[in-house]
């Protein structure tokens, strides 16, 4: 079937266009209204949903032409990439500083997943190979972690200078400050 791998690029491609559209249109402006924590755990939660590529295994049981090591390669990176997801929106939601250790880790980890899991295809052959839910998990699912993790990088970078709790910080300004305190208090 000649015509499945031009299929399965452009419905890649088209979802990433698409993704990046919505981004830029919708998500960066209104993760630019929301405190840094809260804005990072929206994007966190995307990747908590990466455990979908067990399903590699039955694909790989239906025919899906993937290696055994190329398998174990992408549930690790995958579920690892969905524990560290889970564990930083945990920390995240106290407003501990490691959760933003956690999603720079993230971050870095998804970026070379995506790397590693390109270049095992493209060794393997498998593009225009997959069908059914692998298709669709290729298709949609992969371009919306890739453009999460952009906009993830993109908010740990421009915003590593505010904190994570600004009530917490406005608070502490207004006890260290009695002439703030008294301008708030009228």
């Amino acid at each position: 079937m000649p015509y499945m791998t031009p299929a399965q690029a452009a419905a890649q491609f088209a979802s990433l266009i698409v993704f990046i559209a919505a981004a830029r249109w919708y998500v960066a402006p209104w993760l630019a209204r929301q405190p840094r924590a809260p804005a990072l755990i929206a994007l966190l939660w995307v990747h908590v949903f990466r455990y979908v590529a067990l399903q590699v295994f039955a694909a790989q049981h239906e025919g899906f032409p993937i290696s055994r090591g190329g398998a174990i390669e992408i549930m690790i990176g995958d579920v690892g990439g969905a524990a560290l997801a889970f564990a930083a929106i945990a920390l995240l939601r106290r407003r501990s500083p490691l959760g933003v250790a956690l999603a720079w880790i993230l971050a870095i980890e998804t970026a070379y997943d995506t790397y590693a899991n390109i270049r095992g295809g493209v060794h393997e052959h498998l593009m225009g190979a997959a069908t059914g839910v692998t298709w669709m998990v290729l298709s949609f699912f992969v371009p919306a972690v890739v453009v999460s993790c952009a906009l993830l990088i993109w908010q740990l970078v421009t915003r590593r200078r505010e904190a994570l709790d600004p009530a917490a910080v406005s608070a502490t300004a207004t006890a260290g400050s009695p002439a703030l305190a008294a301008s708030q208090a009228r």
